[in-house]
């Protein structure tokens, strides 16, 4: 019964291996090809989909092939992780388990130092030609930059000249300006009294038009009191007038009747001295 036990215990880790290596398998999606004539299992043929991830490539990769063969290192490591669990699955079902395990661990131990070895190498060439590059880069960079020393000298001649002409022009300005200050003071000085001249004419014709304007009121009420005095002095004319005449006709009246009784009196007496 031991013996039973100590053989499935195996056997189950050697399930979850093999559930492991089927991921894999089916992660690839290439055709299946046996790794082992002894025994069922398969593996992807990952070298054919490092080449096709290869060929799938951008076309402007490094022309040193660092890409490809970093495609193939990392192919070789799938490969041993691959073949070693499958050799683990495979040691499950041999009488000499752990001297299987060991073996196969100690083959994958081999195979992952000397990729591990081709890693490091070209880890370094990559780093020397990344410097190489950069070196040339900064060579090339050097190179413009000395070649276009000419055209920016007389670019930063040019521009240092123009530079001067403008100080210089700005010079003359200033100079024209300092010159011409008096000048302007003076048309100023005219400019001002000018205006002051021309607002005092403005303020004093605003003063006669006021002036003007309380001399017209004024006469017009001298001119309107004279009218109310002449209407006065006609209504009082007129009054003295009418009485006048009132008074001149009753002294008419009055001598026309007592020339009528002179008259009658007159009468009687030449009537008294008249012969009976």
């Amino acid at each position: 019964m031991r013996f039973f036990s100590r053989w499935f215990r195996p056997l189950a880790a050697a399930s979850v291996v093999l559930a492991c290596a089927g991921f894999v398998q089916g992660a690839m999606a290439q055709t299946p090809k046996p790794i082992n004539p002894n025994t069922s299992v398969t593996e992807s043929p990952l070298d054919s989909a490092g080449a096709n991830g290869a060929s799938a490539a951008d076309p402007t990769a490094d022309t040193n092939g660092f890409g490809a063969r970093q495609k193939a290192l990392d192919v070789r490591s799938e490969e041993n992780n691959y073949r070693y669990a499958v050799q683990q699955h495979d040691c499950y079902s041999n009488f000499f388990v752990n001297h299987c395990l060991n073996a196969a661990r100690a083959a994958k131990r081999d195979v992952s130092q000397e990729i591990r070895k081709e890693q490091l190498a070209l880890d370094d060439e990559q780093r020397l030609a990344h410097a190489q590059q950069r070196d040339q880069q900064t060579a090339i960079k050097r190179a413009q930059y000395d070649a276009d020393a000419p055209q920016r000298a007389a670019t930063e001649k040019a521009s240092a000249e123009s530079f001067a002409e403008k100080q210089r022009q700005n010079a003359l300005s200033e100079a024209q300006r300092n010159a011409e200050a008096p000048q302007r003071a003076q048309n100023q000085a005219a400019y001002d009294r000018k205006q002051a001249d021309y607002q005092k004419k403005l303020d004093d014709a605003a003063a006669r038009g006021v002036q003007d304007a309380r001399d017209r009121d004024a006469k017009a009420e001298r001119f309107e009191a004279k009218q109310r005095d002449a209407a006065e002095h006609q209504a009082e004319v007129q009054a003295r007038q009418k009485e006048a005449a009132a008074k001149q006709q009753q002294r008419a009246a009055q001598d026309a009747a007592d020339r009528a009784h002179q008259e009658q009196l007159k009468q009687q007496q030449q009537q008294q001295q008249q012969p009976k």
